[in-house]
């Protein structure tokens, strides 16, 4: 007679046990979910930090090259024009990222 109150006792404890095995393991899941979700939003960000700078980052390795048959370094407007078109490309960059809510 006590030990079937035992054995009632136990699989009482044991199907506890059981359920908050799940409710750990679903916390746990939810809980990589969460800086998984975290990640990527930094990841995204860097990413489109990384495409705003790389058209610039060409246009400025070209000019410096040191070609000597670029007619717009004779110019003597020619820095400033350059300096205007990079900082108009890339805040119309982010204004397209913006426009689109990638940003």
């Amino acid at each position: 007679m006590f030990f079937s109150d035992i054995s009632d006792h136990m699989l009482q404890a044991s199907e506890s046990l059981q359920s908050y095995r799940e409710i750990l393991t679903n916390m746990y899941d939810m809980y990589n979910s969460i800086i998984s979700q975290k990640m990527n939003e930094v990841m995204k960000v860097l990413t489109i930090i990384g495409t705003i700078f790389i058209p610039l980052t060409f246009v400025v390795g070209v000019y410096g090259m040191n070609f000597h048959n670029m007619p717009e370094l004779d110019f003597p407007y020619g820095y400033p024009i350059l300096m205007g078109f990079l900082f108009f490309l890339g805040i119309g960059m982010f204004i397209y990222f913006k426009i689109k809510k990638w940003f």
